[in-house]
């Protein structure tokens, strides 16, 4: 017996599920990003060498600020800690970013590793994706207080989540352990019907009103 040698991501299975979700993708939408590249890098960032070495790469600065990313030409910067981040590109891009990395910083103190097997990342939009995120997470997501570029690593429904909000549409995408992404697609999913329900639930009672 061969066997197979097919790559699948954690979610591949649950297409069907996921267009059956997002009928209404004003409403609500969800999606795997599948096989996200993630490269963990740490370092200075208060050494200008350092900070120029990874512009060079990425196409753009550290984020300033705790708890945000920024977008460059190559992929995005996502703040994790004072010496951390995570370098985000579209799929199948980690060996070729941790190498450029390297030797942009090559003679500096610095840690560069691709973590990109290790989580997957779903992406939510629509009017309903922060009433979704509210039914599990404990921090603030209205988008007074977290509208784009801001980041957070939490917990949703017991599962530890990054969570980058991309734009004020909103969307947002949650990096996620392989082996809680089932789980967590799962639970977005019952979610995200409780808030179709009690939206037709309150469209029906103000038409009783009217009638």
């Amino acid at each position: 017996m061969t066997a197979s040698t097919e790559r699948r991501s954690p979610l591949a299975a649950w297409s069907d599920r996921f267009a059956a979700a997002s009928q209404s993708p004003f409403a609500f939408s969800i999606h795997e990003l599948a096989f996200t590249t993630q490269v963990n890098l740490r370092g200075d960032a208060s050494n200008p060498a350092f900070a120029e070495g990874v512009r060079r790469v990425v196409g753009c600065d550290l984020p300033a600020e705790a708890n945000t990313f920024r977008a460059g030409s190559a992929g995005a910067l996502v703040w994790l800690g004072p010496d951390e981040w995570l370098v985000v590109d579209r799929p199948d891009r980690g060996d070729e970013i941790a190498a450029s990395l390297r030797q942009a910083l090559a003679g500096l103190r610095h840690s560069v590793t691709d973590v990109s097997a290790a989580r997957t990342v779903i992406e939510i939009a629509g009017a309903d994706a922060r009433l979704v995120l509210a039914k599990g997470c404990p921090i603030d997501v209205h988008a007074s207080v977290f509208g784009p570029p801001r980041t957070a690593q939490t917990v949703l429904a017991k599962a530890r989540v990054l969570i980058q909000c991309c734009d004020a549409a909103p969307k947002l995408r949650l990096f996620v352990a392989g082996s809680f992404a089932a789980y967590l697609a799962e639970w977005l999913i019952d979610a995200a019907a409780e808030c179709a329900a009690s939206r037709a639930l309150d469209g029906e009672r103000i038409a009783a009103r009217l009638a």
